[in-house]
């Protein structure tokens, strides 16, 4: 029986979350702090939801809170993963290679992995581009300066053990998790589902404080909004859970936080189209109009990788009112430009 938590969600340690359920927090190079992994006990020892990055200060963070459970890292015999970013997958393997771990995530992830298990394939190669066809060259040159400088294309990836199909039933002891698929944030990203304990493992698809990022991954889905929005409406149809996040404390109601982010994309996607009715014609311009994060700060006042992610975001936006019939695109030497309808009638 681990001992309550106080202060903040990101502490070390481990926090008794259901009966049987513990949620260890892993932590980050990044101001997402941490990462939720989430310890669910079996007869045999335990399977774990998401793994954490490849980090030794992670590894021993894990191998503390274990302990402090009564079990030992040769005690976990699977990861669950819910998708393909190095957050969630890439202590796995790690773990793997010494205790013989199974690694398993869903099938949807399958060319993510391949691309970025190759030492060839760029750091961001499809959100530089699409940076650059929404008329943020300069932005795009800097991220890319940085991403060489900081070896994020370096990889630590390794392929799973099996991959997971859309809406498996994986039996974890008694538990039995229902594997939906939930795409945008990335294609293959998977929920897991414990219906008769009223858990939902969300990964980043359901977040408390934060909207997850849409397409940030190296194959994105032609239009990751428009996924993400329906997988939002899918998991409001499920029997309401408990919000157990990838990153973040337990929230009461998965319900609650999923009518949150449904309201606020509806008000994203006014706020895009007014902008374009306003005269913004770019991406880049229409990110630059729109307020960002909960300070509501302006894109300029963003670090730079996260102008990237708003650029990248406000692109799907921009698409998903097109597919609407809102707005029109062209192509002019490689750069996207919008106009609403009602403006060429």
């Amino acid at each position: 029986m681990t001992a309550a938590r106080a202060g903040s969600w990101s502490e070390p340690g481990a926090e008794l979350v259901a009966p049987g359920v513990h949620r260890i927090p892993l932590p980050l190079p990044d101001e997402l702090a941490a990462v939720n992994v989430y310890a669910l006990e079996r007869a045999d020892g335990l399977t774990l939801i998401d793994s954490g990055q490849a980090l030794r200060r992670a590894r021993d963070d894990l191998k503390d809170a274990l302990s402090s459970l009564g079990y030992a890292l040769g005690d976990v015999r699977e990861f669950l993963i819910t998708h393909a970013h190095r957050d969630h997958y890439t202590l796995g393997p790690l773990v793997r290679r010494d205790h013989g771990s199974r690694v398993r995530i869903g099938i949807r992830e399958a060319p993510a992995l391949a691309a970025v298990g190759s030492p060839d394939w760029p750091a961001y190669v499809s959100q530089l581009a699409l940076l650059r066809a929404n008329g943020a060259e300069s932005l795009a040159d800097e991220i890319g300066d940085d991403a060489r400088a900081q070896g994020i294309a370096a990889h630590q990836w390794e392929a799973p053990d099996s991959w997971i199909v859309d809406d498996e039933i994986i039996e974890v002891g008694e538990r039995r998790l229902h594997a939906i698929p939930t795409l945008g944030h990335t294609q293959g990203h998977l929920v897991f589902h414990d219906e008769q304990a009223a858990l939902l493992f969300a990964g980043d698809h359901v977040l408390p404080h934060i909207t997850p990022s849409i397409g940030l991954e190296p194959v994105p889905g032609r239009s990751p909004l428009r996924d993400f929005l329906g997988a939002l409406r899918r998991v409001r149809r499920l029997p309401d859970a408990l919000l157990l996040p990838a990153h973040g404390p337990v929230a009461p109601s998965a319900h609650a936080r999923v009518d949150e982010l449904l309201r606020h994309h509806d008000e994203r996607l006014r706020n895009t189209l007014a902008a374009v009715r306003a005269g913004r014609t770019t991406g880049f311009e229409v990110a630059a109009k729109l307020p960002w994060t909960r300070r509501q700060v302006a894109l300029d006042e963003l670090p730079v990788f996260h102008q990237m992610l708003a650029v990248v975001e406000t692109s799907a936006h921009l698409e998903l009112l097109v597919e609407q019939n809102l707005l029109t695109q062209t192509f002019d030497s490689g750069v996207v430009t919008y106009v609403s309808r009602e403006a060429e009638q």
